[in-house]
């Protein structure tokens, strides 16, 4: 009999093959105990107007890291059903051109609900966003 797969295994093959994430060009750097890493390189179909990022495009990159880090357990879930309850995002400068960085970490886990932090930064590492995300298991 084989044995079931962890949360971490599973959304490590889950982010590369989203077509969403695709679409998107966000890609997985790091996944560690309760936190995960992901990218975003700016493509020109990311803009808003020039080459500043749309925000929707920051936060579906959060929204992504933030699962991510949730699902970022050596626990063998009962079904790998889940979904973001809640996502609050503070834009706090603008993204001009640049590839961006969303690094996430669970603040607290609890039986079906993680709490989770997030930041965006640039390239230089200034902070472009944060958030905080609610994700819930099941």
């Amino acid at each position: 009999m084989s044995e079931q797969p962890t949360r971490r295994e599973i959304i490590g093959a889950f982010i590369p093959n989203s077509p969403h994430a695709a679409q998107l060009g966000i890609r997985v750097e790091s996944i560690g105990t309760d936190e995960a890493v992901l990218e975003l390189p700016f493509k020109p179909e990311l803009a808003t107007i020039g080459e500043v990022v749309h925000g929707g495009a920051i936060g579906a990159l959060m929204d992504t890291a933030a699962m991510a880090a949730a699902w970022a357990s050596d626990d063998v879930p009962e079904s790998v059903a889940g979904s973001t309850v809640s996502l609050s995002v503070n834009f706090a400068s603008a993204a001009t051109g640049v590839d961006l960085r969303a690094e996430a970490h669970v603040a607290k886990r609890g039986g079906r609900l993680s709490f989770c932090e997030v930041s965006v930064t640039d390239p230089e590492g200034t902070v472009v966003a944060h958030g905080i995300a609610t994700y819930r298991f099941g």
